[in-house]
């Protein structure tokens, strides 16, 4: 198996901020702002497992023309300074009456030329669906009154822009993070047995990943039962029975780009409806990859599988989308729904994921993932078999 170079060439970040600047510049924006993990890391290459700590902000921000300017505590400085950024200013953080606060909007004045000269500097800030602010809001209405008459406006249509079609190195990324995982699932009859409990499943599991290659293992949820309504839940100390099906979902990662997609088997033996119930699934997905074109929609998606899901008699689906993108986060823009409408690009990186109610209480969700490319969809994860696997 081939293992990808890890990180990223300059030019690589040199490409992202320049299409991020050739959007600012349609939108009139003078700066960017940005000051989550993905989107900090998607601009810098700043990479860290701190961000699990709330305690302290970060910012980076991209002007108009240049390259990003970090703004972010001192114990981040050494890290970011492997980075292609080379501007880092630090404060000795956490300082909660002042926490990065008067540099930031002193950064800001400088890279934009003057803050208070005028009315009309806009700074964008994503603000939409899928986005938030990681900064105590009492901070963010200072940081508002800090910079006026200068304002933030939404950026989400920025980031989301970039971030939704990725690079040839970013898909190699989630293509290979996606074969491990595909080959763990492939090996779970050899791994998991009646008698087990639901906690020793998932222990066994999670390691056998990280054995295959995976960095680490931040998603994995499931079920074991004759059937679940519960697909997102911790193990229990349930002991597995024959009869039993078992659903493990994992979003592993492999240098930060994660894999979004799940098996379903049986121990012993699988009752008729619950093979039906998997057929509809995978016909399904089956639908779905032959509407995944370049220009088809979201929506296109959504109704091709949802189609099959009601000619095979699903008794409904109350997750909402049938798929969405996938990369740096286990979930990204955009989503496949009824009323999404996002047209489809080359380089998209997607999951389809039909799922179905098939008996009150008894769910059925099938998932893969794929990029798109010119002629059509290539799945990045192995197929899942076309019938329920016995074990």
């Amino acid at each position: 198996m081939h293992v990808p170079e890890r990180g990223f060439p300059v030019e690589e970040f040199e490409a992202r901020a320049a299409a991020a600047q050739s959007m600012m510049a349609d939108r009139g924006l003078a700066a960017l702002l940005v000051c989550t993990e993905p989107e900090v890391r998607y601009l810098t290459g700043f990479h860290t497992p701190f961000w699990q700590s709330p305690t302290r902000p970060w910012f980076v921000i991209l002007p108009a023309v240049g390259k990003p300017v970090a703004v972010i505590p001192g114990i981040g400085a050494s890290a970011m300074a492997t980075t292609w950024v080379d501007d880092v200013r630090t404060w000795p953080a956490p300082r909660p009456a002042d926490d990065g606060l008067a540099l930031l909007a002193d950064t800001l004045d400088e890279l934009v030329g003057g803050l208070s000269g005028g009315t009309g500097v806009r700074v964008g800030l994503p603000m939409g669906h899928e986005t938030h602010v990681r900064m105590p809001l009492a901070d963010l209405d200072a940081l508002r009154e800090r910079i006026a008459p200068a304002t933030f406006v939404d950026a989400t249509d920025i980031v989301r822009g970039l971030r939704m079609v990725k690079s040839s190195r970013e898909i190699a990324k989630v293509a290979h993070i996606c074969d491990v995982v595909s080959g763990a699932f492939e090996g779970i009859g050899d791994l998991l047995s009646v008698g087990m409990t639901e906690r020793e499943a998932f222990k066994a599991f999670r390691i056998d990943l990280l054995q295959r290659g995976a960095d680490d293992v931040p998603y994995l949820v499931g079920a074991t039962g004759p059937g679940f309504d519960d697909i997102i839940k911790q193990p229990s100390d349930r002991v597995i029975e024959p009869g039993d099906l078992l659903m493990f979902d994992t979003g592993s990662m492999f240098d930060g780009y994660s894999s979004d997609f799940d098996r379903y088997v049986a121990f012993g033996r699988a009752d008729d409806d619950a093979r039906r119930a998997y057929e509809t699934v995978w016909n399904a997905t089956e639908a779905g990859l032959a509407a995944a074109r370049p220009g088809a929609t979201t929506s296109d998606l959504w109704r091709a599988m949802a189609d099959v899901l009601d000619a095979g008699g699903s008794l409904g689906n109350s997750v909402g989308r049938l798929g969405h993108g996938l990369g740096m986060q286990v979930t990204e823009w955009p989503s496949h729904t009824a009323d999404d409408g996002t047209v489809l690009e080359e380089g998209m990186v997607l999951t389809l994921e039909p799922g179905l109610t098939w008996a009150p209480g008894r769910m059925m969700v099938h998932e893969e993932n794929l990029v798109l490319r010119a002629d059509g969809p290539e799945l990045l994860s192995r197929r899942a078999p076309a019938e329920l696997p016995v074990i």
